[in-house]
């Protein structure tokens, strides 16, 4: 009887790890299906965003051209941080409107929208006011104090730029670049959102930090690299092979251009942009683009849409700007009674 009890105790742990281990393989099945959901709506929605990706791209390079050269890549992982804090808040105030006040995301977006256009206004207005004051008068200027003191007007000019606060202007650089990623990275967590709306809660908050963290890492390391791309083509130059040499060359000589295109694409990408979140918002102007642009299809239909969307932003953007010029004008005025 005793060998009977204990042949049956040990079918009855046999036939008990056979249920964990079936329960085991169906949990583990399940587990990478949900994986697999996971990366498959990540994957989705970094293809839905990768429009606002190359704007990202170019506005956060050109916000980081000007620095120094040994502080480039300090300044780009600053900037890099300053986004990934940025996300930190983004992704769960995206997941909290979406559950309570859905209603806020568009209006939120053309805030941001505006603010965006705001700035590239700002930055072609400011490109107006330093031709006008580093003009003709600077020049005037710079050869009367040269005549006055002896020495050439080039010594000047370098003595009045060393006055600059290299560390007060790294500052204000980073800043810039982060509340610029502050906009986009918005969008791109609400384009990203609205991929896995229908999706359980800790879905939508795993596929949104992927995401995140996924572009975080694309745009910064890309960025990192651009700025870097003259050390590359010195790297090359001492290379033994002549078309290493040839190649460190025509990198060395090409990276200037790309930093002046970079330039004009983010303020471009500034009005693209803002443009897009302020007529996505406006439903009159964005019916009628679907009504009359999108029809005519193809390469022609893109480029329609988009200078819309850059007209918007700039008519936006200008007259953000008069209100914030009033604002200062009335201010003091309003103060002082």
């Amino acid at each position: 009887m005793a060998v009977a009890g204990l042949l049956m105790l040990l079918d009855d742990i046999a036939a008990l790890l056979d249920d964990v281990a079936l329960m085991t393989k169906t949990a583990a099945g399940k587990s990478t299906a949900i994986l697999d959901d996971v990366a498959a709506q990540t994957k989705v929605a970094m293809q839905k965003t990768a429009g606002v990706l190359g704007d990202d791209l170019a506005l956060n390079a050109e916000k980081v051209t000007g620095v120094s050269a040994n502080r480039e890549l300090p300044v780009v992982w600053a900037v890099a941080k300053g986004s990934l804090k940025n996300k930190a808040y983004l992704v769960p105030a995206a997941m909290l409107i979406s559950a309570f006040a859905p209603w806020l995301i568009i209006p939120l977006l053309m805030v941001g929208g505006a603010f965006l256009c705001f700035e590239g206004v700002e930055k072609i207005l400011e490109l107006f006011r330093k031709r006008q004051q580093h003009g003709a008068k600077q020049v005037v200027a710079e050869s009367v104090e040269a005549a006055q003191i002896g020495v050439a007007p080039s010594s000047v000019r370098a003595a009045h730029e060393k006055q600059l606060d290299p560390a007060q202007y790294e500052k204000e650089k980073i800043a810039g670049a982060v509340r610029t990623d502050f906009i986009l990275s918005a969008e791109i967590m609400a384009i990203a959102l609205g991929t896995v709306a229908s999706k359980p809660l800790w879905e939508q908050f795993t596929v949104l930090v992927a995401v995140a963290l996924a572009i975080t890492v694309f745009v910064y390391g890309l960025v990192a690299g651009i700025v870097r791309m003259d050390d590359v083509g010195g790297w090359l130059m001492a290379k033994k092979s002549a078309a290493l040499q040839a190649i460190g060359r025509g990198t060395i000589a090409f990276t200037p251009w790309l930093m002046r295109g970079l330039s004009v694409v983010g303020t471009a990408a500034m009005f693209m942009v803002g443009g897009s979140l302020l007529v996505h918002g406006m439903a009159p102007i964005e019916h009628w683009v679907q009504a009359v642009i999108a029809p005519v299809g193809g390469i022609a239909a893109a480029l329609g849409a988009v200078l819309v969307h850059v007209l918007v932003g700039a008519v936006i953007g200008a007259a953000v700007v008069v209100c914030v010029e009033l604002w200062h004008k009335l201010r003091p005025a309003k103060t002082g009674h």
